[in-house]
């Protein structure tokens, strides 16, 4: 089978592979870095569990071709803890129980840190329509939509805080 050499930033990490041309992000992240927070729920781009951060954009891993993101910073939720702490809203988000199954949860947390990341303070509605792509099969979504207020929450209090303090 042709492979071809390509070179991608993974969660900071420069990596260079050798992989057929059509392979998809996810396959790569999964089968060949073994980085498997991010899941295959549907393979057509509806369920929104192979979520990852292109250049602090939230894509569909499942239906993106891995070479033609050889100049991209991807992050995966492996990728989302800085210096080995989680962020607020992977704390959040257990605490909250955001968590049912766990299935959709990588997905729900990279969708939910773009949107943190752009506004620290969005509207219920802004929350609801970010994660209307993403779809969880065990929860009513009320415990996720509490763990992204809750992470605002701590986000905000953080911030309120001296920098010598945080």
């Amino acid at each position: 089978m042709h492979r071809e050499l390509i070179q991608l930033d993974i969660n900071g990490e420069r990596r260079e592979l050798a992989v057929p041309p059509q392979k998809v992000l996810l396959d790569v992240l999964r089968e060949d870095l073994g980085l498997t927070g991010s899941k295959r729920g549907c393979d057509d781009s509806s369920c929104g569990a192979c979520a990852v951060l292109a250049d602090g954009v939230p894509i569909l891993a499942c239906v993106a071709i891995a070479s033609c993101y050889q100049e991209t910073r991807i992050i995966t939720v492996e990728g989302l803890a800085v210096a080995g702490e989680p962020t607020p809203i992977q704390t959040a988000y257990g605490e909250a129980g955001g968590s049912q199954c766990g299935f959709c949860t990588p997905g729900f947390m990279i969708a939910i840190h773009a949107l943190l990341q752009h506004n620290p303070n969005p509207s219920d509605e802004e929350i609801r329509e970010t994660l209307s792509s993403n779809l969880c099969r065990c929860t009513g979504y009320m415990q996720i939509y509490e763990s992204v207020r809750l992470a605002m929450r701590r986000m905000e209090a953080r911030s309120a805080q001296p920098a010598a303090v945080r």
